[in-house]
């Protein structure tokens, strides 16, 4: 199994650890701390030895942020965790802040007195982050300030050791470009944006930049490290040499230099007389200060990875396409499978549901891992949006629960990301309106079209336009950037009201999911991954239009739909997507799954 049920983290502990740190603190002259989710290459996943936050605090969500003061503490995180935190949490300990309603920066900026110093670790935070932070610490006359070696890392005892997985290479069929042309596409970008040498922290960013991959992170197939990319094309690698075996090696070729990470501060140090391009949303603080330290001319800007990774190239297309038709044959499998299960009265618990559902991508021959930890949540356990079942969490299947299972797959062609919500039994009346108005939502971004140059905050509110009119909503965005065979949320498009808005462009891989969250009672979201397609002129029309293609196959939950509050134009999309996930898989099925898709996918 490629997931764990076993819990993270101890929220019992962390009275004693935040005193620790406070304690620590003291010593040392600070009077608060943060802790970031984050590690020193500023990406989503961090490996075990960085799970400062989870240990800290017991909090196991992929983004958030402790405050820890002489007298308060907090855990700041955005919508989708707040119920999350109030269940792994210890809130006689930290107080739980909910950041789109009240932001750091804000909450900092009440809680502290003048003259009080907090620390944080340069490695953890980008320049925006922090300049904002010390914007609003600054105007209660506080200070905040780096601190050199981590307080937790000291007071971590049995802190595990920092990853050295293997490399590999990303083969060219698979990736669309050799590495010296992508190299020397990339050099070009940044000697036209006016410098000399970019240095890059992603870890996503510097394997698609070189076609390797990596087995540091779980879900996540990439090496840590960082590189330095001169504007001709040459780079730096810095990253642990036993990482790199021969063939690796020889994929790189002579203008790939490989140092270790000992030798990071030199070789920043030796671009005293250059241009450095550097991210301010990612790249981490101490890196910009010893820059700054050395001498060199700081270019502040956007890694210049992000934009043309998101857009997929015909190769990397043509391989999202395979993962998802072979990734929606085990859908397809574990719905049918899910039925019978529940139709012969069986007993099945959260744990079932996910290890049956990784059995049939396991299957396939060619899963590499699972693209997140799976969300099943049943029942109440849905509302929970990024719920990670546990062995203290699993809980049994009732009849009449709504089941929502969110999940994915690493293939070496592609990345997989699919939510379905579904019916366990006699399905309760009060879900059939949020489930169709969320299943509006979906299909109102599926079937949008939209001048180019708009970006996903623009369409966002066609997915909560059905939910809005029965006063519903829900606080995530409407859909993430995905890579391919590599990060399954990927910048910098989103279909978001807070974040989106880089304008959508051909080629670009995102996520469409709205969703309806119950608090106690149930969750239900409805997600496919879609491409913007080319620009085209509808007939008729006198200006071409962007649109999207749906990636994702797999049957929708007919039973919870209520016919009614569907249009016309909306019955005829699903229809047709119906018809289309049965023509492209059932012939990949046995005659029984066939026989149940065939079924799921009847016309309305």
């Amino acid at each position: 199994m490629f997931q764990s049920f076993d819990q993270a983290s101890d929220s019992q502990l962390s009275a004693t650890r935040v005193a620790a740190l406070r304690s620590t603190l003291s010593n040392m002259g600070f009077q608060g701390f943060l802790t970031p989710r984050a590690d020193a290459h500023q990406g989503e996943t961090v490996a075990a030895h960085d799970e400062r936050l989870a240990w800290l605090t017991g909090f196991t969500g992929s983004a958030g942020l402790a405050v820890v003061l002489a007298e308060r503490a907090a855990l700041i995180v955005d919508g989708r965790y707040t119920l999350q935190a109030a269940q792994q949490i210890d809130t006689d300990t930290f107080e739980i802040v909910a950041s789109h309603e009240i932001p750091a920066a804000d909450w900092l900026a009440s809680a502290l007195g003048g003259d009080d110093r907090v620390g944080f670790d340069a490695w953890l935070h980008g320049r925006n982050e922090i300049d904002r932070l010390t914007t609003a610490v600054e105007e209660v006359g506080a200070r905040l300030e780096p601190i050199g070696e981590n307080p937790i890392d000291r007071i971590w005892e049995d802190q595990p050791p920092p990853p050295i997985g293997a490399v590999r290479v990303q083969p060219e069929d698979l990736a669309g470009e050799n590495g010296s042309e992508r190299r020397a596409r990339i050099g070009e970008a940044i000697r036209n944006g006016g410098a000399d040498v970019a240095v890059l922290s992603l870890p996503d960013s510097i394997a698609w930049l070189l076609n390797i991959r990596g087995s540091d992170l779980p879900r996540s197939p990439v090496a840590l490290g960082f590189a330095i990319l001169f504007n001709n094309g040459r780079v730096d690698l810095v990253m642990e040499p036993d990482k790199l075996d021969g063939a690796v090696r020889d994929h790189l070729g002579t203008d790939v230099r490989i140092s270790p990470p000992a030798k990071f501060g030199a070789l920043l140090d030796g671009l005293d007389e250059y241009s450095v391009l550097l991210d301010s949303a990612s790249c981490p603080l101490w890196i910009a200060n010893r820059l700054d330290d050395a001498g060199a001319n700081i270019v502040w800007g956007r890694d210049p990875c992000i934009h043309p990774k998101a857009i997929k190239n015909s190769a990397e297309l043509a391989g999202m396409h395979a993962a998802h038709k072979r990734d929606g044959v085990s859908m397809v499998r574990f719905l049918a499978w899910l039925d019978r299960m529940l139709a012969a009265g069986m007993t099945l618990s959260e744990i079932d549901i996910v290890e049956k559902l990784e059995e049939m991508r396991v299957e396939t021959g060619l899963l590499l891992d699972i693209s997140f930890d799976t969300i099943c949540g049943s029942g109440p356990n849905g509302a929970i949006v990024h719920y990670r079942v546990n062995r203290a969490s699993n809980r049994t299947l009732k009849p009449g629960d709504l089941l929502l299972v969110d999940s994915g797959g690493q293939y070496q062609d592609g990345t997989t990301d699919i939510t379905r919500t579904m019916a366990t039994g006699a399905v309760p009346e009060e879900v059939r309106d949020p489930f169709t108005r969320v299943l509006k939502g979906m299909i109102a971004i599926s079937r949008a079209r939209w001048p180019e140059g708009l970006a996903g905050r623009d369409l966002d509110p066609l997915a909560r336009t059905a939910l809005w009119q029965a006063g519903f909503d829900y606080d995530h965005g409407t859909g993430h950037g995905v890579g391919c065979y590599l990060n399954v949320h990927e910048g910098p498009q989103a279909l978001s009201r807070r974040s989106g808005t880089v304008a959508l462009e051909p080629g670009m891989v995102i996520s469409n999911e709205p969703g309806y969250y119950r608090p106690g009672a149930f969750g239900i979201r409805i997600e496919n991954l879609v491409v913007v397609s080319e620009p085209s002129t509808p007939e008729g029309g006198d200006r071409a239009m962007l649109g999207f293609e749906t990636l994702t196959l797999a049957p929708i939950d007919r039973r919870l739909i209520d016919i009614g509050l569907l249009s016309a134009p909306e019955q005829t999309w699903l229809n047709a997507y119906h018809a289309r996930v049965l023509d492209e898989l059932g012939e990949m099925l046995d005659p029984d799954d066939r026989a149940w898709l065939a079924d799921a996918c009847a016309p309305l």
